[in-house]
């Protein structure tokens, strides 16, 4: 049995995405030298390197400006402002580097044609992106196999990650089934109606969501091998969940935890590391050397604002459960910690107005480079934590303790694709992001985080 219904992957999706906002503007670029008198921006043989610079500055600029953000190009209200941003400033630096790129032309009408060739360039793709790609009709028609209890993090988790993937309905293998699903927008279906069910609703791929295999019927596994037999995919539910949001679950990993830790050889590869400490000590003396020249301006908004010390200096557990002294610029009023150690929220009063500027702009992190140039942390790991939390939600949380096995980093994947941590819940988000990235780190991967860092910065994300 097979399905011919067309959709598409989110790594697909993101790559239709950058293929075709090249696409689009390098063709309005080309109609309107041809159209109008515009010859600032040509495409021959012996301009490739003017292409090559669009094509970089238009790719890195998107990234930042989320212009690749899923969740955001599925909504035309949502992405304009990160259109307008992303072609603004590739407009700018296209201006800025005429080493690279054509010298300005004296007919400054010639910029405003290459401006805006850009922006409604990527304007009509994205429209019809989100018209025709983004629509309904390429949704991913989904069927889960499992037990009840995780249905809603389960379809929770798969729309936040993918608008397009489309659970539509599940099938119960718990032994006792008098009670329902009651879940909005998924219906439950009986195991003997599965080869139906696909026909009827679509189906494109089952999902097995079982954390007790021995749960599934023999009737429902002889059923999910004929399907696979036949060719139909069939995919176990953390291999979707890894894939589709970009981290580990470990709250449903057991004693076959081996499955899914084969940790990212780069851990081992000693080109890797040292390359990756070369880079955290040309990074951490620029660091530092930014920080020399805002210092004078920290020390006066810290001297109106926050009145009391500069620095704030808090052990933290390293690489291999090792302590050390984190350095950071203090960002509470003093004494903040009088009755003991409390988990920082969102908002938290102790936060002085200067502090919370600090923190959104990331420029409170600044003064552990110096950790970074000690060897004590890395420009990107997971960010090291208190001892006394640590011990805590070693308690609770499953492999906690293996987020240690790399030095703890100034920014990660967790710090990127999640909120500041405040609770056993965030920290059991966080934990999932961070061994999601010791499992795939790589230069890539590096290069990947620094840029959504840049984002995060820019957007005053930082908590």
């Amino acid at each position: 049995m097979s399905n011919n219904s067309i959709h598409f992957n989110i790594s697909e999706r993101k790559v239709l995405l950058r293929i075709f906002d090249i696409t689009f503007t390098l063709a309005l670029l080309y109609l309107v030298s041809m159209i109008f008198a515009f010859d600032y921006f040509t495409i021959n043989k012996e301009n490739w390197t003017w292409v090559f610079v669009l094509v970089v500055y238009l790719t890195i600029f998107g990234t930042i400006f989320e212009l690749y953000d899923l969740q955001k190009s599925s909504k035309l209200d949502k992405i304009i402002p990160s259109i307008v941003l992303t072609v603004s400033v590739t407009a700018l630096f296209y201006f800025l580097t005429p080493f690279y790129t054509p010298v300005l032309p004296d007919n400054r009408l010639q910029i405003l044609f290459f401006y805006f060739a850009i922006l409604l360039a990527i304007f009509i793709w994205r429209w019809s992106y989100i018209t025709f790609i983004a629509s309904p009709r390429f949704y991913k028609q989904v069927l889960l196999v499992g037990e009840t209890t995780n249905i809603a993090s389960i379809v929770h988790a798969f729309k936040d990650s993918d608008p397009n993937y489309k659970i539509v309905g599940f099938i119960n293998c718990e032994g006792d089934q008098h009670q329902s699903v009651e879940f909005s927008g998924v219906e439950q279906y009986r195991p003997q109606d599965i080869h139906a069910i696909i026909k009827e609703k679509g189906i494109s791929e089952i999902v097995v969501a079982s954390y007790n295999s021995e749960s599934i019927t023999s009737e429902i596994y002889n059923d999910l091998i004929t399907l696979l037999e036949s060719g139909f995919p069939i995919k176990e539910y953390t291999q979707v969940y890894e894939d589709m949001t970009q981290r580990i679950p470990v709250q449903f990993v057991g004693r076959d935890f081996y499955k899914y830790f084969p940790f990212s050889r780069s851990n081992h590869n000693k080109m890797y590391l040292f390359f990756h400490r070369i880079f955290d000590i040309v990074i951490s003396l620029i660091g530092i050397l930014i920080g020399l020249l805002l210092l004078p301006f920290i020390l006066i908004g810290n001297l109106m604002a926050n009145r009391g010390p500069l620095f704030y200096i808090q052990e933290r557990v390293g690489k291999n459960g090792a302590l050390f002294k984190m350095i950071k610029y203090r960002t509470m009023i003093k004494n903040a910690e009088t009755n003991g150690a409390v988990w920082a929220k969102k908002n938290d009063i102790r936060i002085t107005s200067f502090g919370r500027f600090l923190r959104h702009t990331r420029l409170d992190e600044i003064p552990q480079f110096i950790n970074i140039l000690k060897g004590e942390m890395s420009l990107i790991g997971p960010r090291p934590e208190r001892p006394v939390f640590v011990k805590e939600l070693s308690k609770i949380l499953p492999f906690y303790e293996t987020r240690h096995i790399i030095k703890p980093g100034l920014t990660g994947w967790a710090q990127v694709k999640t909120r500041y941590g405040s609770s056993i819940d965030d920290s059991l988000l966080k934990l999932q992001y961070d061994l999601y990235y010791i499992k795939h780190r790589g230069f890539f991967m590096d290069i990947n985080i620094l840029i959504k860092t840049l984002t995060t910065m820019f957007y005053f994300r930082g908590q």
